[in-house]
Formats: C-alpha cells, sequence, structure tokens
C-alpha cells in the first residue's frame, strides 16, 4: 500500500465506533497499511476518501482478467518481488499456439489432445489455459479457429494479429470468451486500442523495448483503456529475462505504472527445440511472465512447467493442507490395515495414491500437523508419539476395527515407544520410509 498508517487515519472519518472490529480508528489505519484489513469494513468513510483509499491500496501490477468459463483466470496483481517476501497470487497462464488457417479437422483433433492434458496433484486440477490464435493473412479462416476453439473447447482465447479487421472479425467470432486482443503496436494503436474500448476487452501491446513500451502504455491508459498486457518484444531468452526483471522492478520498486500490468512471453519464438523451449518457458514461470505462449502442448512438456506453477504460485507461509480425520482407501472394513499420516496436502496424496496401487483396502489416519511433511513435523514436534496416540482414541477408528495395529510412517519410528505407551494393547508397526515401497510392504504383511 502507497500510504503510511497515519496517511490512511487522516482519511478516516475518525469515529472511534468499533465496528470495523478495530479499537480505534489509528488501529484500524494501521491495519490497513499492513493488508490485514479490507476497507469495506469501515461503514463510515466517505466516498471520496474511499476512492483515495481504493486507488493507493491498488497493487503496483493491474489485475487483469482473461477469458471465460472454467479455465478464466486473472493475471497480474502481483505485490512483491520474491515470493519469500510474501506470495504471489496470480499464477502464470500457460498458452500455445495455433495457426488461423488450421484445417477444421486437424483444430479437432488438437483440442481433443490438448483438453486431454489435466493432472490431479494434491487435490487440484492442473491444466493449461488458453491457446493463442495466429494470423496467416486470412481473416475468415482466422475467425472460423478462434469460433470453434470458444464454442467446443473450454480454451480461452488469445488473437493474435496487427491487422485490425482481422481482429474485429476474430472478436465478432469469439467476443463472448473475453479473448486477449494482442496486436496493438506502434503502427495500429489507436485501432485497437478503440476497438479494445468499445468491445471492453483486455488489449495486448508489443514494442521493440521497454521505452517504447512505456509510450504506447500510456497511449492506451491515456485512451481510458486499463485491462493492458504488456510485451517489450524481445525474442532472445536473455535479454528477454533482462526485460521481465526490469518490467517487474520498475512497477513495483520504482512505481512506473507505464509497466504496472501482466507481461506476456513467447518462448515458442525463442527456440526451435521443445526441450530448450520449455527450459525458457520455466525460465518465464520463474521470472516474471504473466502468460507464456508456448508452440505447443504435449504432456512432456506441459506437466512439469505446470508443476513449477503449482510451487511458485502456493504461498510459502500456507501450507496446503488436508483436514484431520479418517480416510477410506478401497472400502476398507473391520479388519483393514491402519496407517498415520500428517495433513501436508502433497503427503496425503502421494501416500493415498500408493495405497490404492497397492490394491489392499485400508484406513489412513489423518493427524493435523500444520502442514508439515512427516520427517519436517517430527523434528518439529507436531508429529510427537503421545500426540499420534492421543489422536488414535479420539478420531474414532477404534470403532471401524476389530484389530489393534497401527502402521506409522517409516521416518518417524522413533516415536513407536510413546505411542505404546499412549495405546496400551496395540501394535505399533514401523512402515516405509518412502511412499512407493507402500504397495509391498502391505502385500507382503
Amino acid at each position: 500500500m502507497a500510504l503510511t498508517g497515519i496517511q490512511i487515519f487522516k482519511l478516516l472519518p475518525q469515529t472511534n465506533c468499533k465496528e470495523c472490529g478495530a479499537p480505534t480508528c489509528l488501529a484500524f489505519a494501521m491495519n490497513l497499511a499492513a493488508g490485514k484489513a479490507e476497507l469495506d469494513s469501515c461503514p463510515y468513510v466517505s466516498d471520496e476518501s474511499r476512492e483515495k483509499l481504493a486507488e493507493a491500496s491498488a497493487p503496483p501490477i493491474r489485475p487483469v482478467k482473461l477469458g471465460k468459463g472454467v479455465r478464466e483466470r486473472m493475471t497480474g496483481g502481483e505485490t512483491v518481488l520474491y515470493r519469500h517476501e510474501k506470495t504471489f497470487y496470480n499464477p502464470t497462464v500457460l498458452a500455445a499456439c495455433i495457426d488461423g488457417g488450421i484445417k477444421k479437422k486437424d483444430l479437432e483433433t488438437k483440442l481433443k489432445a490438448w483438453n486431454a492434458i489435466q493432472y490431479e496433484r494434491v487435490g487440484l486440477n492442473l491444466r493449461p489455459e488458453m491457446a493463442a490464435v495466429k494470423d496467416t493473412g486470412d481473416a475468415k479462416a482466422f475467425a472460423a479457429t478462434a469460433k470453434t476453439i470458444a464454442e467446443t473447447s473450454e480454451f480461452n482465447v488469445i488473437l493474435m494479429t496487427e491487422n485490425v479487421d482481422t481482429m474485429k472479425a476474430g472478436v465478432e467470432a469469439c467476443g463472448f470468451k473475453r479473448p486477449l486482443l494482442y496486436g496493438a503496436t506502434a503502427d495500429n494503436i489507436e485501432d485497437m486500442g478503440k476497438l479494445a474500448l468499445d468491445t471492453g476487452l483486455p488489449i495486448g501491446v508489443k514494442a521493440d523495448s521497454i521505452d517504447a513500451l512505456i509510450s504506447l502504455t500510456e497511449k492506451l491508459t491515456g485512451m481510458g483503456l486499463k485491462d493492458i498486457v504488456i510485451d517489450p518484444g524481445s525474442r532472445e531468452p536473455k535479454q528477454s529475462l533482462e526485460d521481465m526483471v526490469a518490467i517487474r522492478r520498475a512497477a513495483l520498486k520504482a512505481g512506473n505504472k507505464a509497466l504496472g500490468f501482466p507481461t506476456i512471453t513467447f518462448p515458442c519464438e525463442m527456440a526451435s527445440n521443445p526441450d530448450v523451449e520449455t527450459m525458457i518457458a520455466a525460465m518465464h514461470i520463474a521470472k516474471y511472465g504473466s502468460i507464456v505462449v508456448l508452440s505447443d502442448f504435449a504432456g512432456e512438456t506441459v506437466f512439469p512447467l505446470l508443476l513449477e506453477r503449482l510451487n511458485i504460485f502456493t504461498d510459502p507461509q500456507r501450507p496446503m493442507t488436508v483436514t484431520e480425520g479418517i480416510y477410506e482407501i478401497g472400502n476398507p472394513d473391520e479388519n483393514s490395515p491402519v496407517l498415520v499420516t500428517t495433513n501436508f496436502a502433497l503427503t496425503y496424496f502421494i501416500v493415498s495414491g500408493e495405497i490404492e496401487n497397492s490394491k489392499i483396502p485400508a484406513w489412513l489416519l489423518v493427524k493435523d500437523s500444520e502442514g508439515l511433511s512427516v520427517l519436517t513435523a517430527w523434528a518439529a514436534g507436531k508429529f510427537a508419539g503421545d500426540d499420534v496416540g492421543v489422536f488414535v482414541k479420539k478420531c474414532g477408528i477404534m470403532d471401524k476395527v476389530k484389530h489393534t495395529e497401527l502402521i506409522i510412517p517409516g521416518y518417524a519410528a522413533a516415536i513407536a515407544g510413546e505411542v505404546e505407551e499412549e495405546l496400551p494393547g496395540w501394535t505399533i508397526t514401523v512402515g516405509p520410509r518412502e511412499a512407493p515401497h507402500i504397495p509391498a510392504f502391505l502385500k507382503a504383511r
């Protein structure tokens, strides 16, 4: 937030009514400055003050909504240069190119293959989001391709053309899907800007350098456009990385509003080798591409990029967790084995997946460890023997099974004695240290 707590306090009604939940207006102002409160919590702030505060509290990089439907995404909106400072908010959008003149049958085949690229990971559905339709000189074919993508697939659309008439045809074909109009340059910026303004669609602008980009974005904002995606035009990996970093630093550190927009990068135009292209895409996911456009979607390249994106855009201060409790895997009965693990989401899904692979029904007890993995939770005292024993007593598993055997993770073997003390009469079995060994372990019992 650009304003300090005292500056915010001066814009508040200063009634100390406590209706916002804070004891005083000054305390509320300090909470606003720290990002710990919402302005809407104050019922008496004036419209004038609200407008000033809203502008001051806007993120330095404008958030822009792309597309509609299940793969609709928000991009931009970032407030820090490094993830450990706070967190990154809106994951990089992955797109792939399609020639505007592609045959309909080939397009349908491609979209079917692309739609199949979806992965379940820690309870999330990981998948790419956009198709970038590239103008090949035929406006009618360009529009038909965009229309087919918008109407027959979940993918949202990037319309890539510098020809205003072709762009208009594309908008008429798929405007209902809120496409990104990527094609504003120094030569057509007024016409492209007017089209984006009339349709209310986000616009992508390309320049030959960062300085030229500043001039173009200032023209677009001067026309009243706000939803802008920027491209400095660099197509050499080293220069592209330098430009991405320079743009992010200028927006966050220098407060340069002309560069405070999401970026779009094109690894597809920086390498002909798919492996090299993937490495460049990985670089831009980390620093700092808001949209990364590939030449194609293939499982062997998209999957690692999706995992990288998931890891980078997961809040490091709030690990992904699952709810504490009893999880049934494969319709277990009263004689099925009982295993226990932590509630770190990745741990749960890996362990549960390996139990499923064993084809042996089992009960999996998930204990709250504040989102830590087994070894980390044990070292931090969040997966201690007495705590695990108390959890087993209270979770209700004793009402579901006849036997008294509990399988604990191999990395937590040290707690076996403490668990036995807490669960008299129970047999505590130390399981594998690594999850892939679980199927063989269960089958050998």
